[in-house]
């Protein structure tokens, strides 16, 4: 019985430490397998990630030109109202005008066309049918968007509306125009840009119109001209024709043993492609990285294994969770703050126009889906901010920008506000806040007509609720934008001044 019992503990104990030796060997084997794995798996997904996030950059930084075309023809139609109502009867007055709104407005190159092709800009006057494309092609039915050549390579997009019953001097206009330069937007992609990473914006024939480098292998030179011996023909065709046509598209390709990747979309109605690169060593030098920390890891797990298999990797992965957390909380933090701060209004703390574009856009997707019912938009103009920069300094208006802001704070106090322009601020509310809307407006009205005695804050507010036929909320706000210029004209008829 005795012997028996001796045999039985040297067998559990020779089957302990061979079960652990086979339990050593089987997680050090795993472990390098698993790690050869995943850095296969790493080379096999970097195509993918590449064109993936490429795909996001090129869809979103597009969308920030097509937004800012779209705001410059919101903007051209505030101007055209302005005009109407200001019986201009000389060229000194026009051109006056037309400066006090490239300024207020921010539309650089706004110009006006008279039924003989003359141009009116605020600095001299010319003969535009040549010059522009728009007026060359005969009568201007609608918004248009064509590119114009300016010294040689510099290039602008001259954004144009018809204008129908426009009188200024008892002669009658037909077209309002503002240009945009390549420069300028440029510096708004550029506000977006992302580590290893590069865009430029190309012609139809493939012509690089920005004048940025798409990476040193493509630099600045014609795309399509410069990937031809880069990728397959039938590839360099198809790209040919996706530009040709103002189709999206991407390829990748190898020089001096780089891969690299680019996508490209069209920027709708300019007859431009947005192309977007990365260096797919980028991507694959992160992704290997992480495989090479979990190899680390790994060898770390072996080597305390030995000593106690369960206890160590238990602890090792309740470490390696509280370090991700952390890191991830950090990250989280760090893209709040920048996030933040790109969509905060210095001045007054209330959200940007940025922070709205932003939003318009997310609550447009909702318009289109039916996903919102209730929703109404104000639009709020700050009276008499010209003056008090004129004669009180701008102190004196920067003053008068965060009282009026404080103001529209208080009142749409369940709404969320933005400063959309110098003296132009937004306020969007949704949902059952929208039911007590008509008594807020008629509380600030009633405030407001208060401050004209007073000498004290003014601000014009105009607002409109969604519409079952409206495709958009640019619908709402221009008509709460309309609304805003009625109040305006009614405020000075009762004594606010209007500058």
């Amino acid at each position: 019985m005795m012997k028996k019992k001796s045999v039985t503990n040297k067998t559990f104990l020779l089957t302990a430490v061979i079960g652990s030796l086979l339990l050593v060997a089987m997680v050090t084997a795993n472990s390098i397998w698993a790690s050869k794995q995943t850095l296969s798996a790493a080379d096999q997904a970097v195509s993918a990630v590449s064109s993936f996030y490429l795909e996001t950059m090129a869809d979103r930084r597009a969308r920030m030109v097509t937004n800012q075309i779209d705001n410059s023809f919101d903007q051209m139609e505030k101007a055209l109202v302005y005009i109407k109502e200001e019986g201009i009867e000389s060229q000194e007055e026009l051109r006056h005008t037309l400066g006090k709104l490239k300024a207020l407005l921010s539309l650089n190159g706004l110009a006006l066309v008279d039924e003989d092709n003359i141009v009116y800009t605020q600095y001299t006057t010319y003969t535009g049918g040549s010059r522009h494309s728009f007026l060359s092609e005969g009568k201007l039915e609608e918004r248009t968007i064509s590119t114009v050549s300016l010294y040689g390579s510099s290039k602008q997009l001259c954004l144009a509306v018809p204008t129908p019953g426009l009188m200024i001097m008892g002669k009658p206009f037909k077209a309002c125009f503002v240009q945009i330069d390549m420069k300028d937007i440029v510096d708004l992609l550029a506000l977006d840009d992302q580590g290893g990473t590069y865009f430029a914006v190309y012609s139809k024939k493939g012509g690089n119109l920005s004048g940025t480098e798409l990476g040193p292998t493509v630099s600045t030179r014609n795309i399509l001209e410069a990937t031809k011996e880069l990728v397959p023909e039938e590839v360099w065709k198809k790209n040919v024709d996706n530009f040709s046509d103002e189709a999206r598209g991407e390829m990748s390709f190898s020089y001096d043993g780089v891969r690299e990747t680019l996508s490209y979309v069209p920027i709708q109605g300019t007859g431009w492609e947005l192309a977007v690169l990365i260096h797919e060593s980028v991507i694959l030098d992160q992704i290997r990285g992480i495989s090479e920390k979990n190899l680390a890891v790994s060898r770390n797990q072996i080597a305390f294994t030995l000593f106690a298999v369960v206890l160590l990797c238990f602890v090792l992965l309740q470490q390696l969770r509280a370090l991700t957390r952390g890191e991830l909380e950090a990250q989280k933090e760090v893209s709040r703050a920048f996030l933040n701060i790109a969509t905060t209004d210095s001045l007054t703390g209330v959200r940007n126009k940025y922070a709205y574009t932003e939003h318009e856009a997310a609550i447009d997707e909702k318009i289109r889906s039916k996903d919102i019912q209730k929703l109404a938009v104000a639009v709020c103009d700050i009276n008499g901010l010209k003056e008090v920069n004129d004669t009180r300094g701008h102190a004196a208006g920067d003053k008068l920008i965060k009282d009026a802001c404080a103001l529209i704070c208080e009142y749409f106090s369940h709404g969320a506000v933005f400063r959309i322009g110098g003296d132009e601020f937004a306020v969007i509310i949704q949902g059952e806040h929208c039911d007590t809307l008509d008594e807020v407006i008629r509380a600030l009205n009633r405030k407001v007509e208060s401050n004209i005695k007073e000498k004290d804050v003014v601000v014009s507010v105009g607002c409109s609720m969604l519409q079952p036929d409206d495709r958009c909320l640019h619908d709402v706000s221009h008509r709460a934008d309309q609304l805003m210029y009625k109040r305006k004209k009614e405020l000075k008829d009762m004594g606010a001044n209007s500058r």
